[in-house]
């Protein structure tokens, strides 16, 4: 058995990442992340192009009929350019759909989803363990109430928004009763919104009698892609560490040729490489019907500890990779920034380290 991607896998990751270093070049981003919108049109729509918006949407709806990990080849890339592209909120509801929707809902949304003609925005608030208000009631049809910190809403047609108790709801965004307030985050690529909801038509997704464990296999893949975007935005920085350490000179020698640079980049490889499989292995489980070797709770064990290890290591990274860089790494020349602010807000988004782990202890009975 091969413990490796498929050569398609491979080929997807490469044709995504030809065309992000084309079409997301240094002085794009930087009047990206001006604008604070999180949301570059011509980018989307040329990923759109490839295929990227239907990558988990069956064949006989007009999409690819992938799954989770290779869902997370391309978070990864995606995360490599720190490109903002409204990816995750796609990909979140495209498994919600699938998951909880019933068949006319899934022959309503998927099509639309594959041709492009939905985009959407996605709010799961406390469910996931993110600061701020979440409080949302459905009621004959509408939505009334508030959520905090929604991703991916920058030029959203849709929302899909997470009820306390699992329930989703579809709401238009460009509904009168609904109103989004974005705010920046850390990441000036990757905004957040605050919703308010006023009697919104809302749609409910209703085809399972268990929301609450649906809704978390959507927020557990979310949080894998989530884990291999900042896998890519870590290994980024690290190529730029070596690359840079190759040809900063001092005292007449490159420093790479340092001994203490050289176990700094030692030690940034060491931490990030075994993030990789644990990556994969975690997509892998969201697809896969069972893995008995891991328990029935597999797939949600391995996307906490994949989030969680990935937050951390990722952040370590991201300040070494910064460090190697002398001072030049701290200014706005370089663009480091990019990624290491793309970094600290995946850290948090869905979830910090702590609560995912917090999470799988529960779910091992080691807490309660």
């Amino acid at each position: 058995m091969e413990f490796a991607l498929t050569e398609e896998q491979r080929l997807l990751d490469a044709t995504l990442r030809g065309f992000l270093a084309e079409h997301l070049p240094m002085e794009r981003l930087r009047a990206l992340a001006e604008t604070g919108t999180g949301f570059d049109e011509p980018l989307w729509q040329g990923l759109c192009e490839l295929g990227l918006q239907g990558l988990l949407i069956p064949e006989r709806f007009g999409g690819s009929g992938l799954g989770v990990l290779d869902a997370a080849v391309a978070a990864e890339a995606l995360g490599a350019a720190v490109a903002p592209v409204p990816f995750l909120g796609l990909a979140m509801a495209t498994l919600a759909v699938l998951r909880v929707g019933t068949p006319a809902q899934q022959d309503l949304w998927l099509p639309r989803i594959a041709d492009s003609e939905a985009l959407f925005g996605v709010g799961f608030g406390g469910l996931a363990g993110q600061t701020g208000e979440t409080r949302v009631t459905f009621a004959d049809g509408h939505l009334t109430g508030r959520v905090s910190g929604a991703v991916d809403c920058g030029m959203c047609s849709h929302l899909l928004v997470v009820l306390a108790d699992g329930q989703m709801v579809i709401v238009p965004a460009d509904d009168p009763g609904v109103r989004m307030t974005p705010r920046h985050s850390l990441d000036r690529t990757t905004p957040v919104t605050d919703l308010a909801f006023d009697a919104a038509p809302a749609e409910l997704l209703s085809a399972v009698n268990a929301p609450l464990e649906n809704a978390l296999r959507v927020l557990d893949a979310g949080r894998v892609l989530v884990a291999a975007g900042t896998l890519g935005a870590a290994q980024t920085m690290l190529d730029r560490a070596v690359d840079f350490a190759k040809q900063r000179v001092q005292f007449g020698r490159v420093i790479g040729s340092f001994q203490g640079v050289k176990y700094m980049l030692a030690d940034m490889v060491t931490m990030l490489e075994p993030c990789r499989g644990l990556v994969w292995y975690a997509a892998h489980a969201q697809d896969a019907q069972a893995l008995p070797d891991m328990g029935p709770h597999a797939a949600r064990l391995t996307a906490c500890h994949a989030k969680a290890h990935l937050g951390d290591v990722a952040r370590e990274v991201s300040r070494m990779a910064t460090e190697a860089h002398g001072g030049m790494g701290f200014t706005d020349l370089l663009g480091l920034h990019f990624w290491f602010k793309r970094i600290a807000f995946n850290r948090q988004i869905l979830g910090g380290p702590e609560r995912c782990r917090e999470e799988a202890a529960i779910l091992q009975g080691w807490a309660t």
